[in-house]
């Protein structure tokens, strides 16, 4: 196996300023930065490192959520890390990532937002409308799996990123 990356948490000031912009009511949000763990594997087999809940995120039928995970991936050049749903809630609940699957390139880590990997999910369960769907505190949501990528031997690509959904089409 090679090791081409490092997951890290993004500072508490980062990570405060994206969860009130998603859950503007929240109170403790000290506590939630300081029970955050690190993406990892479930066993040596595995390819996908779990994504944790930062807290109970209550997730209603129909509704999305965008949650700050308060973590960034220090990526090796020629890496990609790809998040995904975590296969139960998908089979269960119908639970997907808005963006079908996230893509994390390698310089995303020098954005001015840290490189704070945000995903976002809805619940499009086919049982009934009132469905809330509870991401438990600590409990995996999403995996994130890192690939190696190619480019064309006539690439000139010298763009520099600096922000997340969209930001390279800008």
């Amino acid at each position: 196996m090679k090791r081409i990356a490092k997951y890290e948490k993004v500072s508490l000031e980062q990570f405060k300023e994206a969860w009130l912009k998603n859950f503007p009511d929240t109170e403790n949000i000290e506590d939630i930065y300081s029970s955050i763990q690190l993406p990892k594997r479930a066993t040596s087999g595995s390819a996908g490192y779990d994504f944790f809940a930062p807290t109970n995120i209550d997730l209603p039928h129909g509704k999305s959520v965008l949650i700050p995970t308060g973590i960034r991936a220090r990526i090796d050049d020629g890496w990609v890390l790809k998040i995904y749903p975590r296969s139960g809630l998908g089979f269960k609940h119908r639970i997907q990532l808005d963006n079908t699957v996230g893509i994390i390139d390698a310089d995303y880590y020098n954005s001015s937002n840290e490189g704070h990997i945000m995903i976002k999910l809805t619940n499009d369960s086919n049982k009934e409308s009132d469905t809330v769907v509870t991401l438990g505190a600590g409990k995996g949501f999403a995996q994130g799996i890192f690939l190696e990528f190619g480019i064309t031997e006539d690439d000139e690509a010298s763009g520099v990123r600096d922000g997340g959904f969209g930001s390279t089409s800008k």
